[in-house]
């Protein structure tokens, strides 16, 4: 066995842990609500156990692929994706410590899962650095910048927890729709995982002749096709529309055809989970957040942002203009990833500004933390399947 594909059973298996520490955690729950504390302290050590187990194998993946490839595995999407997982599972485990929270876990364990899984939409061979990226400003920038979204991403996990306990789920107002929408959109990406898994074990291939002499395959059926595409595959799903003209990200039409399987898979599963609750998502899961202390999870939303933020500052403006100097020739460029790296900036600086200027705690400063989170999630998937620039390396 090569150490590359050492790297990527280590990865694997935390996912297994993962998924297994994320059932331990809701037990947990389960045996908190329900009064009992002997069993609760048990399982939620079992839990938290496995995780950091599951950290350090992603961490031994991480390891050895920068040893097999010779450079920080962080040069392409896949590398930075899987990075992003596990700087978002090291922040958990952290504040795990600090503040003794078994639900964080609950909550920002399946996000790392999703977000691993996603990695997995984008080729895994270790591949040489084009010129670009070979400098030391690969890791110091690409990992300073990871790190502090994994920050980030647990401000969302807190935020969205407050909404759920402190809303009202018995009413269909706004506040509860968009809460809703925001947990359709995780279970889209619960579709992903599902509709690309089904198919990777089908082994669906299907490939079609693009000009100039190139082959385009796809992993799932064809809704839509790419442009000036021939179908060479026989016995296939024949493509229903074209990709637009305008998705100019590196293999935007694959990458298309694969969002709308993940919409339409989503929207399935969430159809069947209401056909069996016959209740919103929020609604169901509230009972399980009845215990949650409302004032920790704000000041746990602040102290992510608190710290994530001049993170993201360091690694995503100043050793991002530094590297742009070197590259490019020029400190900053309005390439879409530097304009989105910006908007991500002042968005979280107008957070910090009400939040500390104008006294927005609680419920807003819950909502805050969840359109942060959709705007670096924005950045990562759309940025990269939409728009064309000198980051589309990545």
């Amino acid at each position: 066995m090569s150490l590359s594909d050492f790297s990527m059973l280590a990865l694997y298996a935390s996912f297994g842990f993962y998924s297994i520490a994320t059932i331990l955690f809701g037990l947990s729950i389960r045996d908190k609500n329900k009064g009992e504390q002997g069993a609760k302290g048990k399982i939620e050590s079992s839990a938290i156990t496995v995780t950091i187990v599951g950290f350090l194998s992603q961490l031994t993946y991480f390891i050895t692929r920068w040893i097999a490839t010779g450079h920080a595995p962080v040069a392409n999407l896949f590398e930075f994706t899987t990075f992003l997982g596990l700087s978002l599972v090291l922040a958990f485990i952290i504040l795990y410590f600090v503040y003794r929270i078994s639900v964080l876990g609950l909550f920002a364990l399946p996000i790392a899962l999703i977000i691993i899984v996603y990695a997995s939409m984008f080729p895994t061979e270790v591949s040489p650095l084009v010129a670009t990226l070979q400098s030391p400003f690969l890791w110091i920038h690409v990992i300073t910048v990871s790190l502090s979204q994994g920050v980030l991403a647990v401000s969302f996990v807190a935020g969205l927890i407050y909404l759920i306990r402190s809303l009202d789920q018995t009413k269909l107002n706004p506040k509860n729709f968009f809460l809703e929408v925001v947990l359709y959109s995780l279970i889209i990406l619960i579709g992903f995982i599902l509709s690309s898994t089904t198919f990777n074990i089908m082994d669906y291939n299907a490939q079609f002749e693009v000009p100039p002499n190139k082959t385009v395959t796809y992993s799932m059926p064809a809704i839509v096709g790419p442009i000036d595409g021939n179908l060479i595959t026989e016995n296939v799903m024949e493509p229903k529309f074209t990709t637009p003209s305008w998705m100019l990200g590196a293999d935007a039409d694959r990458k298309f055809n694969t969002l709308i399987w993940s919409i339409l898979t989503g929207t399935l599963i969430y159809l069947l989970f209401w056909v069996i609750f016959r209740k919103r998502i929020g609604a169901v899961v509230q009972p399980m957040l009845r215990k949650v202390n409302l004032d920790l999870m704000d000041e746990i939303n602040y102290r992510s942002v608190a710290i994530g933020f001049p993170m993201f500052t360091l690694g995503g403006l100043i050793f991002a203009a530094i590297w742009a100097q070197i590259a490019w020739d020029r400190f900053w460029g309005w390439d879409p990833k530097e304009v989105w790296a910006l908007i991500t900036w002042f968005f979280y600086a107008a957070y910090l500004h009400l939040r500390l200027s104008r006294g927005w705690h609680g419920e807003k400063a819950a909502w805050l933390a969840v359109i942060g989170f959709a705007i670096i999630m924005f950045n990562l998937i759309v940025v990269n399947l939409v728009l064309a620039g000198l980051h589309s390396y990545a």
